[in-house]
Order: structure tokens, then C-alpha cells, then sequence
């Protein structure tokens, strides 16, 4: 591979990162809410609204539904009126922000779901308002799987950024076509899904390890 290369390898890298960084905290924000309003909020739980839970749901499953591509261009007018153009990185956020919130909201909910109901009970018990067993009951107790529900959602992410190379988005997917498939270099092509594979890995390492400390059950992965 020529010398060339390797600093258009470094900046696609980066481009990646900043795509994939910026969609995560931008689909947390709108995602995490929207996730423990959908776990709290069919009738008789916590906050109970079953027409808003049955609505927002509906929402969430028809986003997810959508094949990224699809949702790529289907929604370039938009992505043209937030970001003032449809081609480059700072475009590809929106789209990846559309796609991330709504699978974040739904891994969050089914983390806070796995919280023990007789926690919630007991906090009722002692007197807590629904926003603080929000906030001191379920939030904290169900924080692992939150993390690793992120975990995987930055997984997907880095999959999805290279996508986005296909329709004008920069980043390593822009790379690996130009240059890999389009110019007939295959190195190039393999440099570029090696550096994915890296991501990949390094991202579910860190976020095993976080959940880990985080993880109540489990004292002894602290020590690791």
C-alpha cells in the first residue's frame, strides 16, 4: 500500500470516530428518556400513560424498521435542512442519529425492565415520588445493562458509519469504496475492514470492563 495511503486512512479513521461519537451522545439524549419513559409507562407502573407508551412505541418500532439505507435517503431533505447539505460527515450524523435513537430507547428500556419490581415497591414504601425511584432506583440498578446496551449500540453505529460512505458520507466506508472497490485496491479494502474489526473489539472491551464496575453483582469483576 503507498505511503500515500496512509494519512487518508488516518483521517478516514478520524472522521469515523467524530460520526460515530457525535451519534451516540446525540442518540442517548433523545434516546434515554424516550427508553425509561416506554419501561415505566404502560398502565399501573410507575408512570402510568398508555396511549403515549402505546404511540411513542409504535414510533420507535417503525424507525427501527426502516433499513438504514433506506432511511439514509429517504430522509436527505431533512438531513439537507439540519446540517445545510446532504454530502459529508457532519451530514452523516443525522441519519445515524435517526437510526440510534430509537434502538438506544429500546435497549434501555429492556435494561430497566430487568429491574428487580420489588425494589420499586419498597422505595413506594418508603415514601419516593416517582421521578427519585427514577432517578436513586431504577437508573443505578439497571446501569450495566445500560452500558452494555450502549456497548452494542456504538457496535452498530461503526457498522452503520461505513455505510454512510456509500451515499456521500466520509469516513472509512467512503474510503474502502473509492479507493478499494471503484480504484481496484484491495489493500486498501482490507486495511479498512481491519481498522472496523479493531473499533469494534476495542469498543465492546471498553464497555464490558465499565459495566463491569458498575455491576453490583458481580464484586469480583471489579478486582480484574
Amino acid at each position: 500500500m503507498s505511503a500515500n495511503l496512509i494519512p487518508l486512512l488516518w483521517e478516514s479513521t478520524l472522521q469515523t470516530l467524530y460520526m460515530v461519537f457525535m451519534a451516540t451522545v446525540l442518540g442517548t439524549v433523545i434516546g434515554a428518556p424516550l427508553g425509561i419513559f416506554l419501561a415505566t409507562s404502560r398502565r399501573g407502573e410507575l408512570l402510568s400513560a398508555p396511549v403515549a407508551n402505546t404511540v411513542l412505541g409504535l414510533i420507535v418500532n417503525a424507525a427501527r424498521s426502516t433499513p438504514f439505507i433506506i432511511l439514509v435517503v429517504a430522509i436527505i431533505p431533512l438531513t439537507r435542512l439540519i446540517a445545510g447539505t446532504s454530502i459529508g460527515t457532519t451530514a452523516a450524523i443525522v441519519p445515524l442519529t435517526i437510526a440510534a435513537a430509537p434502538f438506544i430507547a429500546r435497549l434501555i428500556e429492556t435494561a430497566i425492565r430487568e429491574v428487580d419490581a420489588g425494589l420499586i415497591e419498597a422505595a413506594r414504601a418508603m415514601g419516593a415520588t416517582p421521578g427519585q425511584i427514577v432517578r436513586k432506583v431504577l437508573v443505578p440498578e439497571a446501569m450495566p445493562g445500560i452500558i452494555l446496551g450502549l456497548t452494542l449500540a456504538v457496535v452498530s453505529l461503526i457498522g452503520y458509519s461505513a455505510m454512510v460512505g456509500a451515499v456521500g458520507g466520509e469516513g472509512l466506508g467512503d474510503l474502502g469504496i473509492r479507493y478499494g472497490y471503484q480504484r481496484f485496491m484491495p489493500e486498501v479494502m482490507l486495511a479498512v475492514v481491519i481498522i472496523l474489526i479493531v473499533l469494534v473489539q476495542a469498543v465492546q472491551s471498553l464497555g464490558e470492563w465499565i459495566a463491569a464496575r458498575f455491576d453490583k453483582r458481580a464484586p469480583r469483576n471489579r478486582g480484574r
